[in-house]
């Protein structure tokens, strides 16, 4: 069978009926390099349909592939790697809708009722109860993640979304595993839910239900012996071992302790070793050792290769400590997504510090429900989460912009290297200046996200009189000055000497300031846009749209004085005009005996560049004959001031296009301050 596991099939998914899929692992290799060797050889593949001995085999393994249009689920080669998964959710929202009221009832029979209501009523709300409201995140392979939230916050409607125990008609969004879409049958087949109850049957043993399970979960084709080192294998990974062969029992007759019970109730559901586990509230009802238990046996099940996700109504300090990622609801909204170790950070961002020797997860919570409390709820929250979200991205963007012009700066070096004095050595310098005074620009739209990650904490502090508007503009220029610097320095040491640019040390200089001054521009730029624009994307998209306006007019495509009087000014203010010619005088008028083009290259780019060198020399001597010159075929023909001058690049010095780029830089940081005065007054309309 193992020759089957290796070769590429296609494979019918049954919808209904019957041979509809099932769970099944048979033995072979491990799923996960973090399995315990003690472990029953059970792996991920996955059996489809009826156990005859001509049943197909699903490999889940790294290589897993597409399901196409037609319902068939088409398979990579087998490889060797192990995989690990990862399950994400984006954007999902699930409105309960209620039917609409009948035409001959009177206007003032109809009451809206609380959960239509809490988010301040409008259209949506008023169609249904909104019991998810664009809930992304994502579980990882080896980590717990824990839902957390007061009673009605959509932790077990959460659970359901990702099990697909909800209708699709009525829950927008996407669930993904490694990025394949993922639900129907496939999903419970390598899935698991564990529900809040514990339905078991109260005469049989802890080892007889698990067996009774293993029968029934497990392909008929593993012999009796596997199954029972499976059943016993997972006795010694729940804590069992000493429960094993006592019954469950009931309220007439005692048997295993709570904890032991929904241990053994998480049992029957991962017989079959499943990719995803599900479970609703593990800990509801047991005391805080043994929810401690039965999280621990969870986290065993994590490390062992497995995504788990639960949700919980109010951990103690030590179960928190086993758990990987937290996710806080309100209302169906999310106010916290992260790791628990940064709960404390984010409270003390928000303006309320998590007191020392206060359970973190307990202090969330409470002030979650206070919130809840007021008419505006959790709203400024809920943007807080948001907020910081995408600035925990930010703090990572600068490395990404680093990385950018580092690469960027490697490429221009490489593609544009030790550039010649000839005619098409000066093309090749238009092109290289052009593309890395874009970067500049282009590489500053990291700057967005800050003011938009931190408008509401702004908002707050200012309302309270925390600070001037004056003081944050300054404040947020200070901070955003080193890096660019930095930035500087790294693009203009790997290009200027590489590329062959002229100026020596002076040129030098005046190269990484003018890189400077274009950072510096750009993001002054993006800061002013930050404040005008509300979201992110909008912001990117005005940011590249306007960017490309301005080099397509900076003088590079077209020369000013060819550039149509209806667009001049447009060209006047362009950000990429000022350091491009700044990088032009600086190269092309740094040395004045600097030669560019010399006797016969002159007809290079002309029918009689194919010409032997020996007819272009002629040609070239009855010239200098006819017009009364000295030419020959080392006479200078065009110098850097010519250059200049043809590509119209003669109104500024060098080095007032520097300042002229500097000042755009703090302009934009003046308008940014504008925007801060007439855009957030605090007050109601």
């Amino acid at each position: 069978m193992s020759s089957s596991f290796r070769s590429r099939r296609t494979l019918p998914i049954e919808e209904d009926g019957e041979d509809a899929p099932r769970a099944d692992l048979l033995p072979g290799h491990q799923r996960s390099d973090r399995r315990s060797a003690s472990s029953t050889n059970l792996d991920q593949h996955v059996v489809l349909g009826s156990h005859s001995p001509g049943h197909v085999v699903v490999d889940l393994r790294p290589t897993a592939a597409n399901v196409d249009g037609g319902g068939k689920l088409e398979l990579d080669p087998v490889g060797r790697m192990p995989v690990h998964f990862v399950l994400a959710f984006h954007d999902l929202t699930y409105n309960v809708g209620r039917p609409r009221r009948m035409a001959f009832w009177r206007r003032s029979r109809h009451v809206e009722t609380d959960a239509t209501t809490a988010r301040g009523g409008g259209a949506r709300a008023r169609e249904g109860a909104l019991l998810l409201d664009g809930v992304s995140g994502e579980a990882r392979e080896g980590e717990i993640m824990a839902v957390l939230g007061a009673s009605g916050a959509g932790k077990t409607t959460l659970i359901d979304a990702l099990a697909d125990r909800i209708q699709r008609d009525s829950l927008r969004g996407a669930v993904t595993l490694n990025g394949e879409p993922l639900g129907g049958r496939m999903l419970k087949v390598i899935s698991a839910y564990v529900m809040q109850d514990d339905l078991l049957y109260p005469m049989l043993t802890v080892a007889e239900t698990l067996m009774y399970s293993a029968e029934f979960r497990l392909p008929r084709s593993l012999s009796a012996s596997k199954k029972a080192t499976r059943v016993q294998e997972l006795i010694d990974q729940l804590g069992l071992r000493a429960a094993a062969n006592t019954i469950i029992g009931d309220e007439g007759r005692r048997g295993v302790s709570g904890g032991e019970r929904r241990r053994v109730s998480i049992g029957i559901d991962i017989i079959h070793d499943p990719i995803i586990l599900f479970l609703d509230e593990p800990t509801s009802g047991l005391d805080s050792t043994s929810a401690f238990m039965v999280v621990k046996v969870l986290q065993g099940i994590a490390k062992s290769g497995s995504v788990v996700i639960m949700s919980i109504h109010q951990p103690s300090y030590r179960i928190i400590g086993l758990i990987d990622r937290l996710m806080f609801l309100s209302r169906g909204r999310t106010v916290y997504y992260g790791p628990p170790a940064s709960l404390p950070l984010f409270f003390s961002e928000f303006g309320h510090p998590i007191p020392d020797g206060q359970n973190p997860v307990e202090f969330a919570l409470d002030h979650v429900r206070q919130l809840e409390a007021i008419p505006e709820g959790t709203d400024e929250l809920v943007e807080f989460s948001k907020a910081w979200r995408e600035k925990a991205l930010a703090r990572a963007l600068f490395l990404i912009r680093l990385a950018t012009v580092v690469v960027t700066a490697f490429i221009l070096a490489t593609v544009f290297w030790r550039l010649d004095n000839t005619p098409k050595g000066v093309n090749e310098r238009f092109g290289f200046f052009a593309i890395a005074v874009s970067t500049m620009f282009y590489t500053s739209a990291d700057a967005l996200p800050v003011f938009l990650v931190e408008r509401y904490i702004y908002l707050r502090e200012t309302a309270h009189n925390a600070y001037r508007r004056s003081s944050y503009t300054v404040s947020n220029a200070i901070v955003a000055f080193p890096p660019l610097v930095a930035l500087s320095l790294a693009f203009t040491a790997i290009t200027f000497f590489a590329v062959g640019l002229a100026g020596g040390a002076g040129g030098f200089l005046f190269f990484a300031l003018i890189v400077l001054a274009s950072f510096w521009a750009g993001s002054g730029f993006v800061t002013f846009l930050s404040g005008v624009v509300p979201h992110v994307i909008i912001g990117y998209t005005v940011v590249v749209a306007g960017l490309a306006y301005f080099l397509l007019l900076s003088g590079f495509f077209i020369t000013r004085d060819r550039i149509p009087s209806y667009w001049i000014w447009l060209h006047y203010l362009s950000l990429i005009k000022y350091p491009y010619e700044a990088v032009m005088q600086n190269e092309f008028g740094a040395e004045a005996g600097r030669c560019f083009m010399r006797g016969v290259q002159m007809f290079d780019g002309t029918p009689m560049a194919r010409l032997p060198v020996e007819t272009k020399v002629r040609v070239l001597e009855a010239m200098s004959r006819s017009m009364g010159l000295e030419l020959n075929s080392g006479s200078c023909i065009t110098t850097g001031p010519d250059i200049l001058a043809r590509q119209a690049v003669t109104e500024l010095g060098k080095w007032s296009c520097l300042w002229v780029t500097v000042a755009w830089g703090f302009l934009f940081r003046a308008l940014f301050y504008l925007t801060l005065v007439l855009g957030s007054r605090n007050r109601r309309r």
